[in-house]
């Protein structure tokens, strides 16, 4: 990791709290990934976790289509991204389409909660990522009639987020815009803005 990178990485942890694993802080959404191949065995331990995570009825709703650059699956995902994901992504080497099924296997009931356990399964693949050194970045910013054309995805299944996966790279070979937001720092809402013990009323710690 060069010096300007390590700098970077310092300014995106956010400050430890103890009996907080550091992984927690150290996760963050890179724009700038390197084209550093992925390997198959790095990417099978991101996947083993993300097979763990909860799921309602033990579910396990997701499912996430896999592409490296230059295959014909990567090449789908990214064609199905809005234009400005596009320009940030012309060097990822992985790509990750997500998708949860929408009801139960056992009864064919609904499953309201497929997306919930689905994004669950996406956060362990990205803190998995960043154990082994890597970085993910997850986007909404796609055409999921484009995507599920491109792939055929049967309708008992709603699409989740596309997610880059990779080694960081230079934010200088980024746009001005997306570089300016990848070297700033990053900002979290305090807790009495979002945990409550009544609705809006901030909860006491």
């Amino acid at each position: 990791m060069s010096e300007k990178q390590d700098s970077l990485e310092r300014l995106k942890h956010a400050p430890s709290i103890e009996g907080v694993p550091d992984i927690l802080f150290q996760r963050w959404s890179p724009r700038a990934l390197a084209t550093t191949p992925v390997s198959a065995e790095n990417l099978k331990k991101i996947f083993e976790a993300a097979s763990w995570a909860a799921s309602s009825y033990n579910e396990q709703p997701w499912r996430f289509l896999v592409g490296h650059k230059g295959d014909e699956t990567y090449k789908k995902i990214y064609e199905s991204l809005a234009e400005p994901n596009q320009q940030w992504n012309v060097n990822t080497p992985v790509l990750i389409l997500s998708a949860g099924k929408k009801t139960f296997t056992q009864n064919g009931s609904p499953n309201p909660y497929q997306l919930h356990d689905t994004g669950a399964a996406t956060t362990y693949l990205s803190l998995a990522a960043t154990a082994l050194g890597m970085h993910s970045h997850s986007m909404g910013g796609f055409d999921r009639d484009k995507a599920r054309s491109l792939f055929s995805i049967p309708d008992d299944f709603e699409l989740g987020a596309v997610t880059a996966l990779g080694y960081l790279g230079d934010p200088e070979t980024l746009p001005e815009h997306f570089k300016k937001m990848e070297l700033a720092p990053r900002q979290r809402k305090p807790l009495d803005q979002f945990v409550f013990t009544g609705w809006d009323k901030p909860a006491t710690f």
